[in-house]
């Protein structure tokens, strides 16, 4: 299932699925002639997903949620990791430029030790799985809704890193600042939603306390801990979280 709020990027999604041999169902919130491509005014990406599995064929196994912006790279060991590892399994984000490639580089070594978060970027999740955790309530962090709940009904999930996607993210701290306060709003909604294990929960009650400690990875940390501040505040404050 790809999610794409507007047409841009859509030929190029379609031509890399279809060389990929792999089925595909795009929702768009632009109408783009093609047979599987289905118009859904853009309301955010859970709502996208909700409409979108009444267009999955019964028969399929195995659900794939893809950006439409990105490239997917060796697709075939997340498939591998997610028939020998895992129920849920979730990959590699690279970035060449911005504050984004810091970022990752002290994400992803928390990621293969705790799943602090997810990348719906490129994720992959057994249909038994998918079906349980359906539908998506209103929550920016879709994907990190879908990793926890899993958790929480006690299914496994893996972060796959020899799998990634290349895309861009942000180019200024400005941008990053932006993108960290609806991200990490994205995730205290999905928690408020779900019970993963007690350490997540504990991680995230402890983010405002250590997250000034990002400041010392210099501008982009600023921008980083900036955009953290005001998602815990938006969050005490219940601030409507959909509308970013």
């Amino acid at each position: 299932m790809v999610l794409a709020r507007d047409a841009k990027n859509v030929a190029e999604k379609i031509a890399e699925l279809q060389s990929l041999g792999v089925p595909f169902v795009v929702v768009c919130g632009e109408e783009f002639k093609h047979p599987n491509v289905v118009y859904r005014e853009a309301k955010g990406k859970w709502d996208a997903i909700n409409f979108g599995a009444k267009f999955i064929p019964q028969d399929t196994e195995i659900i794939l949620f893809n950006d439409v912006d990105n490239r997917i790279h060796n697709f075939a060991f997340a498939l591998q990791c997610l028939s020998s590892k895992a129920d849920i399994v979730y990959c590699r984000i690279k970035v060449s430029e911005g504050p984004q490639l810091m970022f990752y580089r002290i994400l992803d070594p928390i990621r293969q030790r705790f799943h602090v978060c997810a990348s719906g970027d490129f994720m992959l999740v057994k249909r038994h799985v998918f079906e349980t955790v359906m539908p998506i309530p209103p929550c920016i962090a879709e994907d990190s809704y879908i990793l926890f709940r899993a958790l929480e009904l006690g299914f496994r999930a893996y972060f796959c890193t020899e799998t990634y996607v290349t895309t861009k993210k942000t180019y200024s701290r400005m941008e990053e600042e932006a993108y960290k306060n609806r991200t990490t709003l994205g995730i205290y909604q999905a928690l408020s939603y779900s019970k993963p294990s007690p350490l997540i929960r504990v991680f995230y009650y402890l983010l405002p306390t250590f997250s000034p400690l990002l400041m010392l990875a210099g501008g982009d940390g600023v921008a980083w801990a900036k955009g953290i501040r005001k998602a815990v505040k938006a969050n005490i404050t219940k601030k409507d979280q959909t509308k970013f």
